[in-house]
């Protein structure tokens, strides 16, 4: 069996490479002819799998290592037959963690505001479900609004409540642009009026879910204090935009050790079902230990002290803001920084919660 597998997956080799030859290519630059006479495709979100690519191919089998499916056809693929898998919650938990650290980079302060804080949450499934525990655990209160969703534990009201209630706004749906409720440009230039001027928007989903001329307008208005880590025109990012951001992070809110390792082994499962294999390899096995932490301190104790060692949000900011070359971010940078990322280890490897 040939597999072809996007280079930035991880441990491909421990998990696939007793069913055969696998080669490891870019997966942003993958061509049909590399993948014509394979049986295993795996990738990542920056790979459309659509037509063009898997016509006329071997191809059984697509895993994609990912929450999303908005880049891959699925039509095109169940009209040729090929099963697909991909990985939903994989890094739900990492990309909790990411918000709760980017809050409390832009404002200290909200460590000890318990339920005087506001966090609003758009989209309750796999990320936003486990960002409101989270955010519970710390005293904070929690808003949502999903109009697919609902959860007992988890006060909801409408996308309009939560835009004028929330101290801090964080965006959690797929993208679609279609539908009953659809989330490209959900955040256009009235719903970011709709906010309070001094609410954080923090938008770690999909970076077209958020208007990019209006958010720009926005904060030249109102000195809005805005994290992103996914953007409209991605990899294309402008000096404008970047210089008006509070917080700035390369797609990586999802990148944990755990979270990476958990989304190829959720696809290894499915691949494992299609081709009637026992799955018998867990990732965990595979992680190293971590400083604990969390040992014999409270959460915010914990997070007071560590949060940087944890994970050092400013570095990733600080290496994405060096990427700018000529009023642009550089496209090639841009994948490398995302390409080499050290991976950091979620809460529960130093001994922390999760949700």
């Amino acid at each position: 069996m040939k597999i072809v597998a996007d280079e930035n997956l991880a441990f491909t080799d421990y998990f696939f490479a007793e069913f055969g030859e696998i080669q490891q290519l870019a997966g942003r630059s993958l061509t049909h002819a590399q993948v014509k006479d394979a049986d295993t495709l795996l990738v990542r979100s920056v790979t459309p799998v659509n037509e063009a690519l898997i016509a006329d191919t071997r191809l059984k089998f697509v895993g994609s290592a990912t929450i999303g499916t908005d880049h891959l056809d699925i039509n095109s693929l169940e009209k040729h037959h090929i099963t697909w898998s991909n990985a939903a919650g994989c890094n739900a938990q990492a990309v909790a963690e990411y918000v709760i650290t980017a809050l409390l980079y832009v404002q200290p302060t909200l460590i000890d505001q318990n339920e005087q804080f506001t966090l609003g949450i758009i989209g309750l499934g796999n990320v936003g479900s486990r960002l409101a525990a989270m955010a519970k655990l710390l005293g904070w209160s929690v808003l949502g609004f999903d109009p697919f969703v609902q959860h007992e534990d988890i006060q909801q009201g409408t996308f309009e409540d939560v835009l004028k209630t929330a101290d801090a706004i964080s965006i959690h749906v797929p993208l679609t642009e279609t539908g009953q409720h659809p989330t490209f440009h959900l955040f256009n230039a009235e719903a970011l009026a709709g906010m309070k001027p001094d609410a954080i928007l923090i938008n770690s989903a999909r970076g077209a879910v958020v208007e990019e001329a209006a958010l720009i307008a926005d904060i030249q208005q109102r000195q809005r204090a805005v994290v992103l880590d996914v953007f409209e025109h991605e990899p294309e990012i402008s000096a404008e935009l970047l210089n008006l951001l509070r917080l700035v992070t390369p797609h990586i809110a999802g990148y944990s050790l755990e979270g990476k390792a958990r989304g190829t082994e959720m696809i290894y499962q499915a691949f494992c079902q299609t081709f009637h294999a026992d799955a018998y390899k867990r990732f965990d096995t595979q992680l190293p230990l971590c400083k604990p932490y969390f040992q014999d301190q409270t959460l915010k104790q914990a997070l007071n002290l560590h949060l940087s060692q944890i994970y050092d949000i400013a570095r990733d900011d600080a290496n994405l803001r060096a990427c700018l070359n000529n009023g642009q971010v550089d496209q090639q940078a841009f994948d490398d920084l995302r390409k080499s990322y050290p991976l950091r280890r979620e809460w529960a490897a130093h001994g922390g919660p999760t949700a």
